[in-house]
């Protein structure tokens, strides 16, 4: 094997469950070598060994990978690698070309691409920082409460569909299915028949033990169990009910996990250094406000501008011009789930903000649809949030209205 000192050396990895392709490319972007590990403790290993072999410190190592969420980054910052750039796929795939006009694809020709990247176009990518292990719990524990609400979500309409054919007045008893009181209900009283003898004492009975909140709604709820409804046939009943009482079963363990998962994030977000300025953002609550501080994470070069926040939340359209022509369109590539949090954050802050439902309704009428005029709200709320975000202080509304008014020009 070829010793000698070299002043960078440029990694790229493509990398997959099983195995991962590596190239190694010069200043020059001479390819030094080619190497493919598997995915297992001897393979990292021979990652780290197969660059002691070449002489370079890991100092001088600038490595490019297309994800952060695998064990390969932390065997990597486990051992000092400091130059670690995770880049976006996207990216990598519309460079392609730069190889070959057929955009030909490899597990190799992408490793030496990623590392091509890395050496020509440093200047505008931006050296991945790992967050705290709070803010870390934090984002994962965000995620699995959306990932939980979708289940639900997907739990319930397939129940509410169950109910509709053999019990349709057990889908309308409370407001919604996915209450904790309305899927134990169902558990309970799985039939009409089993429902047909509840009297009102009975069914206050049964609302108090699950400790049902609003008890004056309880007449109203009897009313609509007791509603006159079609006659199921027998064998109708017998062959649904099974899977209703499993449905709801299921829905509310996830609906119990959710709760628990909503309260251990609270009790995380509260400690978290950041606490004070996203609790501050009007509309963000309880759900929100966590989601926004994992998104924005803890290094504040990530987004070194608030315009490269928005362009990763799909806040802001994408302009295309050239000569006497211009379109603007919308922002596919983004992080999705970023620009569905912002924009739940600016519907829900009309309600919370004089300055946001002020905003909000000077541009309604100028906007293709409700979700056009929330994605033009949340494309102000970042610019905001990201101020404070870097100077590391809470929204005040007063001091906000105040630098507004001061901007505003008189007519």
């Amino acid at each position: 094997m070829l010793k000698e000192v070299l002043m960078k050396v440029y990694i790229g990895i493509d990398w997959s469950t099983q195995k991962h392709d590596i190239v190694y490319l010069n200043e020059e972007g001479g390819i030094i070598l080619y190497q493919t590990i598997p995915h297992s403790p001897a393979g990292f290993e021979a990652f780290d060994e197969q660059r002691m072999e070449l002489g370079v410190s890991v100092e001088d190592c600038l490595v490019g990978i297309e994800t952060e969420h695998n064990l390969l980054i932390d065997f990597l910052t486990s051992h000092q690698y400091q130059q670690i750039y995770v880049i976006p796929p996207s990216m990598i795939r519309d460079s392609r070309g730069r190889f070959g006009a057929s955009k030909a694809k490899t597990d190799r020709s992408d490793a030496h691409l990623i590392a091509d990247m890395l050496r020509t176009d440093r200047a505008r990518l931006h050296a991945w920082h790992s967050d705290s292990l709070l803010t870390q719990q934090i984002a994962s524990l965000v995620s699995l409460e959306r990932f939980l609400t979708r289940t639900i979500i997907q739990t319930t309409n397939r129940l509410r569909n169950v109910l509709w054919r053999y019990y349709p007045n057990a889908a309308g008893v409370f407001s919604s299915l996915d209450q904790q009181i309305a899927l134990e209900f169902i558990c309970a009283y799985p039939t009409p028949e089993a429902a047909t003898g509840l009297t009102i004492e009975q069914f206050k009975s049964f609302a108090k033990l699950h400790h049902y909140p609003r008890p004056s709604k309880l007449s109203a709820c009897y009313a609509r169990l007791q509603k006159p409804q079609p006659d199921a046939k027998q064998q109708t009943v017998l062959a649904y009910q099974s899977e209703a009482v499993r449905l709801a079963h299921l829905a509310l363990q996830v609906v119990q996990d959710k709760a628990a998962t909503l309260k251990e994030t609270q009790e995380l977000f509260v400690d978290h250094p950041d606490y004070p300025i996203f609790s501050s953002l009007p509309g963000a609550g309880r759900i929100l406000a966590p989601a926004l501080l994992a998104k924005f994470g803890d290094d504040r070069q990530r987004y070194p501008t608030p315009q490269v926040l928005q362009c990763v939340a799909g806040t802001c359209p994408v302009t295309k011009a050239s000569g006497k022509h211009k379109y603007v369109s919308f922002r596919y590539a983004c992080d999705h789930e970023f620009r569905l949090i912002v924009q739940q954050w600016a519907k829900s802050s009309i309600d919370y903000s004089v300055w946001a439902n002020t905003y909000f309704q000077t541009i309604r009428p100028h906007c293709d649809s409700l979700s056009h005029a929330y994605r033009r709200l949340a494309h102000r709320w970042l610019e905001i949030a990201w101020r404070l975000w870097q100077d590391r202080v809470p929204y005040d509304e007063g001091r906000h209205l105040r630098q507004h008014a001061l901007r505003v020009k008189p007519k």
